[in-house]
Protein backbone atom coordinates (compact mmCIF):
# COMPACT_ATOMS: atom_id res chain seq x y z
CA UNK A 1 0.00 0.00 0.00
CA UNK A 2 1.13 3.43 -0.59
CA UNK A 3 0.20 6.49 1.56
CA UNK A 4 -2.09 8.06 -0.75
CA UNK A 5 -3.52 4.96 -0.97
CA UNK A 6 -3.71 4.68 3.11
CA UNK A 7 -5.55 8.39 2.77
CA UNK A 8 -7.79 7.82 0.16
CA UNK A 9 -8.86 4.88 2.81
CA UNK A 10 -8.92 6.67 5.93
CA UNK A 11 -11.15 9.39 4.06
CA UNK A 12 -13.51 6.62 2.83
CA UNK A 13 -14.02 4.61 6.55
CA UNK A 14 -13.41 8.52 8.58
CA UNK A 15 -16.03 11.07 7.01
CA UNK A 16 -14.04 13.78 9.49
CA UNK A 17 -10.94 13.11 7.80
CA UNK A 18 -10.08 16.35 5.67
CA UNK A 19 -7.18 16.20 3.45
CA UNK A 20 -5.19 20.22 2.71
CA UNK A 21 -1.91 21.07 1.65
CA UNK A 22 -0.25 24.35 0.49
CA UNK A 23 0.30 23.26 -3.43
CA UNK A 24 2.12 20.05 -2.17
CA UNK A 25 0.83 17.52 -3.89
CA UNK A 26 3.91 15.11 -4.67
CA UNK A 27 1.99 13.10 -2.29
CA UNK A 28 -1.28 12.97 -3.01
CA UNK A 29 -1.78 13.70 -6.57
CA UNK A 30 -4.23 11.40 -7.57
CA UNK A 31 -6.55 11.83 -4.43
CA UNK A 32 -8.71 14.06 -5.86
CA UNK A 33 -10.88 12.66 -7.81
CA UNK A 34 -11.76 10.37 -5.17
CA UNK A 35 -11.89 12.61 -2.20
CA UNK A 36 -13.98 15.37 -4.10
CA UNK A 37 -13.94 18.72 -1.70
CA UNK A 38 -12.42 16.56 0.82
CA UNK A 39 -9.24 17.66 -0.26
CA UNK A 40 -8.39 21.25 0.17
CA UNK A 41 -5.60 22.82 -2.09
CA UNK A 42 -5.23 26.79 -0.63
CA UNK A 43 -1.94 27.00 -2.55
CA UNK A 44 1.68 28.50 -1.65
CA UNK A 45 -0.04 29.81 1.93
CA UNK A 46 1.13 27.83 4.37
CA UNK A 47 -0.17 30.00 7.06
CA UNK A 48 -3.51 30.25 5.84
CA UNK A 49 -3.73 26.49 5.31
CA UNK A 50 -3.16 26.17 9.49
CA UNK A 51 -5.44 28.43 10.36
CA UNK A 52 -8.43 26.97 7.82
CA UNK A 53 -7.43 23.35 9.58
CA UNK A 54 -7.68 24.68 13.26
CA UNK A 55 -10.66 26.42 11.96
CA UNK A 56 -12.26 22.89 10.29
CA UNK A 57 -10.71 21.09 13.37
CA UNK A 58 -12.79 23.42 15.96
CA UNK A 59 -16.19 22.38 13.36
CA UNK A 60 -14.82 18.20 14.33
CA UNK A 61 -13.11 17.53 11.33
CA UNK A 62 -9.29 15.82 11.28
CA UNK A 63 -7.25 17.92 8.49
CA UNK A 64 -4.02 16.03 7.38
CA UNK A 65 -1.69 18.97 5.59
CA UNK A 66 0.97 18.65 3.57
CA UNK A 67 3.44 21.48 2.92
CA UNK A 68 7.25 20.96 2.67
CA UNK A 69 8.86 20.39 5.94
CA UNK A 70 10.67 23.89 6.21
CA UNK A 71 7.95 25.84 4.76
CA UNK A 72 5.55 24.05 7.38
CA UNK A 73 7.36 24.45 10.81
CA UNK A 74 8.76 27.85 9.99
CA UNK A 75 6.64 30.17 7.96
CA UNK A 76 3.79 28.81 9.37
CA UNK A 77 5.58 28.01 12.99
CA UNK A 78 3.06 31.15 14.90
CA UNK A 79 0.37 29.90 13.67
CA UNK A 80 0.59 25.71 14.49
CA UNK A 81 1.69 27.38 18.00
CA UNK A 82 -0.94 29.46 18.54
CA UNK A 83 -4.05 28.67 16.21
CA UNK A 84 -3.32 24.25 16.55
CA UNK A 85 -1.10 24.27 19.80
CA UNK A 86 -2.82 26.49 22.19
CA UNK A 87 -6.37 24.68 21.79
CA UNK A 88 -4.34 21.13 21.23
CA UNK A 89 -6.37 20.61 18.25
CA UNK A 90 -6.29 17.37 16.40
CA UNK A 91 -4.70 19.11 13.04
CA UNK A 92 -1.82 16.24 11.93
CA UNK A 93 0.82 18.37 9.65
CA UNK A 94 2.60 16.06 7.53
CA UNK A 95 6.35 17.66 6.44
CA UNK A 96 7.53 16.64 2.99
CA UNK A 97 11.58 16.30 2.30
CA UNK A 98 12.89 17.20 6.19
CA UNK A 99 16.38 17.05 7.10
CA UNK A 100 19.02 15.14 4.19
CA UNK A 101 15.48 14.26 2.23
CA UNK A 102 15.45 17.52 0.62
CA UNK A 103 19.28 16.64 -0.32
CA UNK A 104 19.89 19.09 -3.81
CA UNK A 105 18.31 21.62 -1.77
CA UNK A 106 19.96 24.99 -0.51
CA UNK A 107 19.17 26.36 3.14
CA UNK A 108 16.22 27.59 2.69
CA UNK A 109 14.51 24.78 2.02
CA UNK A 110 16.36 22.18 4.79
CA UNK A 111 14.05 21.45 7.53
CA UNK A 112 17.11 20.65 9.91
CA UNK A 113 15.63 22.13 13.29
CA UNK A 114 12.25 21.23 12.57
CA UNK A 115 12.11 18.85 15.42
CA UNK A 116 13.02 21.44 18.45
CA UNK A 117 10.34 23.25 16.97
CA UNK A 118 7.70 21.26 16.93
CA UNK A 119 8.85 19.31 20.24
CA UNK A 120 8.53 22.93 21.94
CA UNK A 121 4.84 23.14 21.42
CA UNK A 122 3.27 21.11 24.60
CA UNK A 123 0.56 19.45 23.09
CA UNK A 124 2.40 18.72 20.00
CA UNK A 125 3.30 15.23 19.38
CA UNK A 126 6.48 14.72 17.04
CA UNK A 127 6.94 10.99 14.62
CA UNK A 128 10.17 10.18 12.28
CA UNK A 129 9.19 6.93 10.48
CA UNK A 130 12.21 5.18 9.25
CA UNK A 131 10.79 4.38 5.93
CA UNK A 132 7.65 3.81 4.02
CA UNK A 133 6.30 0.77 5.68
CA UNK A 134 7.16 2.33 9.50
CA UNK A 135 5.07 5.61 8.20
CA UNK A 136 2.16 3.56 7.28
CA UNK A 137 1.54 1.88 10.57
CA UNK A 138 2.26 4.90 12.20
CA UNK A 139 -0.37 6.88 10.24
CA UNK A 140 -3.90 5.53 11.38
CA UNK A 141 -2.47 5.65 15.52
CA UNK A 142 -1.69 9.06 14.58
CA UNK A 143 -4.84 10.02 13.06
CA UNK A 144 -6.59 8.52 15.67
CA UNK A 145 -4.71 10.32 18.62
CA UNK A 146 -6.59 13.31 19.92
CA UNK A 147 -3.79 15.80 20.01
CA UNK A 148 -2.36 17.56 17.17
CA UNK A 149 0.71 16.03 15.41
CA UNK A 150 4.03 16.39 13.26
CA UNK A 151 5.13 14.15 10.61
CA UNK A 152 8.14 14.11 8.81
CA UNK A 153 7.10 12.26 5.68
CA UNK A 154 9.14 9.20 4.37
CA UNK A 155 8.32 7.16 1.61
CA UNK A 156 11.82 5.64 1.03
CA UNK A 157 11.82 1.28 0.77
CA UNK A 158 11.31 -0.46 3.97
CA UNK A 159 14.96 -0.63 5.73
CA UNK A 160 13.60 -3.98 7.86
CA UNK A 161 10.24 -5.37 8.88
CA UNK A 162 8.65 -3.36 11.76
CA UNK A 163 7.29 -3.91 14.93
CA UNK A 164 3.65 -3.00 15.10
CA UNK A 165 3.85 0.80 16.27
CA UNK A 166 2.36 2.80 19.50
CA UNK A 167 2.86 6.14 20.36
CA UNK A 168 5.30 6.49 22.60
CA UNK A 169 7.23 3.14 22.17
CA UNK A 170 10.61 2.73 20.45
CA UNK A 171 11.52 -0.24 18.43
CA UNK A 172 15.23 -1.94 19.47
CA UNK A 173 16.14 -3.90 16.26
CA UNK A 174 19.57 -5.26 17.18
CA UNK A 175 20.72 -6.18 21.17
CA UNK A 176 24.36 -5.57 22.35
CA UNK A 177 25.78 -3.89 25.54
CA UNK A 178 28.91 -2.48 24.12
CA UNK A 179 27.18 0.54 21.83
CA UNK A 180 23.64 1.92 21.85
CA UNK A 181 22.81 3.95 18.55
CA UNK A 182 19.32 5.81 18.66
CA UNK A 183 18.41 7.10 15.87
CA UNK A 184 14.96 8.08 14.07
CA UNK A 185 14.03 8.27 9.93
CA UNK A 186 15.77 7.26 7.41
CA UNK A 187 19.09 7.06 8.88
CA UNK A 188 18.33 3.94 10.57
CA UNK A 189 19.02 2.57 7.33
CA UNK A 190 22.54 3.89 8.01
CA UNK A 191 23.13 3.20 11.45
CA UNK A 192 21.60 -0.74 11.00
CA UNK A 193 24.98 -0.88 7.84
CA UNK A 194 27.26 0.56 10.84
CA UNK A 195 26.09 -2.21 13.32
CA UNK A 196 26.85 -4.97 10.94
CA UNK A 197 30.37 -2.82 10.38
CA UNK A 198 30.73 -2.51 14.00
CA UNK A 199 29.79 -6.38 14.91
CA UNK A 200 32.56 -7.37 12.61
CA UNK A 201 34.50 -5.81 14.91
CA UNK A 202 33.94 -7.48 18.22
CA UNK A 203 31.28 -5.23 19.02
CA UNK A 204 27.67 -5.93 20.30
CA UNK A 205 25.24 -2.91 18.81
CA UNK A 206 21.78 -1.57 20.29
CA UNK A 207 20.40 -0.23 17.56
CA UNK A 208 17.01 1.83 18.40
CA UNK A 209 14.09 3.51 16.07
CA UNK A 210 12.68 6.13 17.97
CA UNK A 211 10.09 6.11 15.38
CA UNK A 212 7.64 8.26 18.17
CA UNK A 213 10.13 11.56 19.27
CA UNK A 214 7.25 13.18 21.74
CA UNK A 215 5.97 11.26 23.42
CA UNK A 216 9.44 9.56 23.69
CA UNK A 217 10.12 5.83 25.20
CA UNK A 218 12.09 7.19 28.29
CA UNK A 219 12.18 3.47 29.96
CA UNK A 220 14.15 2.24 26.81
CA UNK A 221 16.61 4.99 26.30
CA UNK A 222 16.99 4.74 29.77
CA UNK A 223 18.30 1.25 29.98
CA UNK A 224 20.38 1.67 26.81
CA UNK A 225 22.27 4.55 28.79
CA UNK A 226 22.73 2.17 31.81
CA UNK A 227 23.76 -1.20 29.77
CA UNK A 228 25.40 0.20 27.05
CA UNK A 229 29.60 1.83 27.02
CA UNK A 230 28.47 4.42 24.45
CA UNK A 231 25.30 6.14 23.55
CA UNK A 232 25.57 7.54 19.92
CA UNK A 233 22.63 9.64 19.01
CA UNK A 234 22.38 9.76 15.09
CA UNK A 235 19.69 12.27 13.17
CA UNK A 236 19.46 14.30 10.07
CA UNK A 237 18.80 17.81 12.51
CA UNK A 238 20.91 20.41 14.32
CA UNK A 239 22.52 19.09 17.47
CA UNK A 240 21.12 21.83 19.34
CA UNK A 241 17.06 21.19 20.34
CA UNK A 242 17.08 17.55 18.49
CA UNK A 243 17.59 13.96 19.75
CA UNK A 244 20.76 14.46 21.27
CA UNK A 245 18.62 17.49 23.71
CA UNK A 246 15.97 14.55 24.34
CA UNK A 247 18.92 12.27 25.49
CA UNK A 248 20.32 15.23 27.84
CA UNK A 249 16.95 16.20 29.26
CA UNK A 250 16.42 12.72 29.93
CA UNK A 251 19.64 11.51 31.75
CA UNK A 252 19.18 14.93 33.81
CA UNK A 253 15.83 14.33 34.62
CA UNK A 254 16.64 10.67 36.12
CA UNK A 255 20.12 11.44 37.16
CA UNK A 256 21.92 9.18 34.25
CA UNK A 257 25.69 9.66 33.02
CA UNK A 258 27.08 8.36 30.06
CA UNK A 259 29.73 8.28 27.08
CA UNK A 260 27.87 9.94 24.27
CA UNK A 261 28.82 10.43 21.12
CA UNK A 262 26.03 13.15 18.79
CA UNK A 263 26.16 12.72 15.24
CA UNK A 264 24.47 15.33 13.69
CA UNK A 265 24.62 18.90 12.21
CA UNK A 266 26.54 21.10 14.63
CA UNK A 267 27.02 24.92 13.20
CA UNK A 268 25.72 24.81 9.84
CA UNK A 269 23.36 23.59 7.36
CA UNK A 270 24.79 20.79 4.80
CA UNK A 271 25.70 20.77 1.66
CA UNK A 272 23.19 20.47 -1.02
CA UNK A 273 23.85 16.97 -3.30
CA UNK A 274 22.35 14.03 -4.47
CA UNK A 275 21.22 11.84 -1.10
CA UNK A 276 24.00 9.87 -1.02
CA UNK A 277 26.49 12.30 -1.93
CA UNK A 278 24.93 14.56 1.33
CA UNK A 279 26.01 11.41 3.23
CA UNK A 280 29.37 10.45 2.27
CA UNK A 281 30.23 14.23 2.24
CA UNK A 282 28.54 14.76 5.63
CA UNK A 283 29.76 11.64 7.25
CA UNK A 284 26.67 10.31 7.87
CA UNK A 285 27.07 6.81 5.48
CA UNK A 286 27.24 3.42 7.26
CA UNK A 287 30.78 3.19 7.51
CA UNK A 288 31.94 6.70 8.57
CA UNK A 289 29.19 6.17 11.35
CA UNK A 290 31.16 3.16 12.30
CA UNK A 291 34.57 4.48 11.99
CA UNK A 292 33.20 7.67 14.25
CA UNK A 293 32.20 5.39 16.87
CA UNK A 294 35.28 3.15 16.45
CA UNK A 295 37.36 6.68 17.15
CA UNK A 296 35.34 7.55 20.34
CA UNK A 297 35.97 3.92 21.77
CA UNK A 298 39.92 4.16 20.73
CA UNK A 299 39.76 7.14 22.97
CA UNK A 300 38.98 5.24 26.00
CA UNK A 301 40.75 1.54 24.96
CA UNK A 302 41.01 0.29 28.76
CA UNK A 303 37.20 0.25 28.45
CA UNK A 304 37.45 -1.59 25.10
CA UNK A 305 39.99 -3.84 24.76
CA UNK A 306 38.49 -6.40 22.39
CA UNK A 307 38.88 -3.24 18.91
CA UNK A 308 40.83 -5.64 16.59
CA UNK A 309 43.41 -3.08 15.44
CA UNK A 310 43.97 -5.04 12.83
CA UNK A 311 40.88 -4.88 10.98
CA UNK A 312 40.85 -3.65 7.16
CA UNK A 313 37.90 -1.10 8.83
CA UNK A 314 40.40 -0.29 11.32
CA UNK A 315 43.13 -0.22 9.14
CA UNK A 316 41.65 1.91 6.45
CA UNK A 317 40.12 4.70 8.39
CA UNK A 318 41.91 5.13 11.51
Amino acid sequence: MTYEELLREMTTENERVVIMTAENRAAIRNLPPHVGDRLIDVGISEMTMVGASAGLALRGRIPIVHALATFLTLRAFEFIRTDVGIPGLPVKLIGAVPGFLSDGNGPTHQAVEDIALMRGIPPMQVFAPADNDDMLEALPRIVASPFPAYVRFNALPAVTAHAPFAIGKAETLTDGNDVAILTYGFLLREALAAETLLNAEGLACRVINLRSLKPIDEETIAAAVRDCSLVVTLEDHFLTGGLTTILAELMMQQQLTADVLPIALKHRWFTPATLDRVLEHEGFTGSAIAVRILRALEGDRDKKPMLNHTSSLFKTYL
